[in-house]
């Protein structure tokens, strides 16, 4: 697959052995922008606490963690993560973080496709939400392009460097 620019990205299943380079990849990337629910150093879990979490998501038929990688280098993560309980199984909850250098070459629209496509044929997923700060208009167009839809907002929500912002809650159904 190819981003604007012309460099080839492989996007893959997330495996145990990438966990360590995931771990440092979101302590990096979270103080690339204010728009991700966690800062620069935030990602607090450990190694075999991280490792056995994406064994746990690769279990569940519902929940999927895929990575976007440049000659073996972690530049994108995208989740839909699903509650396994009855009700709202069939519910995903999609997270996308790119490194800010790839930003604008179209990796936000291949992961969001793949991960629609993915839930389209999971046979459990109905319906797909994510959050977002307000102030992330890139985001939500891209959201909406896909066929997102604004849903809620969540005030004072997330407290950034001594303010607070909202966060918009958006879904797809499937």
């Amino acid at each position: 697959m190819q981003l604007k620019d012309g460099k080839e990205i492989i996007i893959r299943e997330a495996e145990r052995e990438d966990a360590e380079q995931m771990i440092n990849f979101y302590n990096i990337v979270g103080g690339e922008t204010d728009f991700l629910s966690f800062g620069k150093g935030d990602f607090k879990k450990n190694l075999p606490e991280y490792q056995n979490y994406i064994e746990d998501i690769k279990k569940e038929l519902n929940s999927i963690i895929l990575l976007a990688v440049i000659e073996n280098k972690i530049i994108g993560i995208a989740t839909i993560n699903s509650n396994q309980k009855t009700r709202t199984r069939h519910v995903g909850v999609l997270g996308i973080v790119i490194e800010k250098r790839y930003w604008g070459l179209g990796l936000g629209k291949k992961l969001m496709d793949f991960l629609i496509n993915w839930a389209k044929t999971n046979n459990i997923t109905k319906k797909i939400t994510l959050l977002t700060n307000e102030n992330n208009k890139t985001a939500q167009d891209l959201y909406k392009k896909v066929g997102f839809m604004e849903e809620g907002l969540l005030k004072n929500d997330n407290y950034i460097n001594g303010v607070y912002f909202n966060t918009v809650i958006m879904g797809l159904t499937l």
